[in-house]
């Protein structure tokens, strides 16, 4: 891991010792907190012309441990825990692998076709597609006078 300092000027004064602090903190911090301290996968949001991705890394999962729901302008995913089992006669030396459950909400607008959301799940990747809805330019209309 690179450990990355920033040459500031350091005063007495807290804003000085804030700075010291957060200068000596590796760059990756924030994403060890969030996904080691607070199981949240990390997540890549995209968007072309006809729809928006969000991209979810979860290795080792299956496409039958997400589950992804809407209500009203919010649309969560989320997973549940996997619980292993060991056989009883095998000794365990070290354990790091674990699955945590997580969930994650992001706010959708009117812009999004909710009848044509869909979710594919690769390679430890779930994508989730949300197709923009097709707006039509109004027509311009010329009134009469009567």
């Amino acid at each position: 891991m690179t450990l990355v300092k920033v040459n500031n000027p350091i005063s007495k004064s807290l804003d000085g010792l804030m700075n010291e602090i957060f200068n000596d903190l590796p760059v990756n911090f924030g994403k060890t907190v969030r996904e080691n301290v607070l199981g949240f996968p990390a997540v890549n949001i995209l968007e072309k012309e006809e729809a928006y991705h969000i991209q979810v890394a979860a290795p080792g999962l299956e496409k039958t441990d997400f589950s992804i729901k809407i209500d009203a302008n919010l649309l969560t995913i989320s997973s549940v825990n996997k619980v292993e089992t060991i056989e009883e006669n095998v000794k365990q030396i070290r354990k790091e692998f674990s699955f945590k459950s997580f969930k994650r909400s992001f706010t959708i607008d009117e812009k999004i076709d909710l009848a044509n959301i869909s979710a594919q799940y690769e390679k430890g990747i779930l994508n989730v597609v949300l197709t923009k809805k097709v707006i039509t330019p109004k027509e311009s209309k010329e009134i009469t006078i009567q």
